[in-house]
């Protein structure tokens, strides 16, 4: 394990996966380490019915976003992806709702973290939502 130094994002994902797929941890952590990675890249994935589940350590370095890992803590919402394997916002009201928590939580430890979705710091669609206008909503 690598302790992460300092703290400045909380980078937001989604796990690309259709509205079908009720997966969560011990799934993303196989994918990850069918890839070659220590560990699950995320340190809190939330599932469909809104269970947030542990990831890495939240003080380990993380393995979510290139450039990124060094000073961020990642989140994944299960869901992003259409039936059609398109970007889609899918995600559940009690998806919302443990979102809305845990980044709460979060800031009340690391006051100073600036909340930004994947595609912000990378040419993807990832999480399939504007964080900036999730935030500006919700925060």
């Amino acid at each position: 394990m690598e302790l992460r130094k300092k703290t400045d994002y909380l980078i937001i994902h989604c796990a690309a996966t259709k509205p079908s797929m009720d997966i969560g941890v011990t799934e993303i952590r196989k994918w990850h380490l069918d890839r070659g990675w220590r560990d699950v890249g995320y340190h809190y994935m939330i599932r469909r019915n809104g269970e947030v589940e542990l990831g890495r350590r939240v003080d380990d370095m993380a393995a979510h976003a290139s450039g990124y890992n060094h000073n961020s803590i990642g989140v994944c919402l299960v869901g992003g992806m259409a039936e059609d394997n398109s970007a889609e916002n899918n995600f559940t009201d009690r998806q919302w709702t443990a979102l809305l928590d845990l980044v709460k939580q979060i800031q009340a430890d690391y006051p100073d973290i600036n909340v930004i979705g994947h595609n912000e710091v990378s040419q993807k669609e990832c999480p399939s939502f504007n964080v900036q206008q999730w935030k500006e909503d919700n925060l």
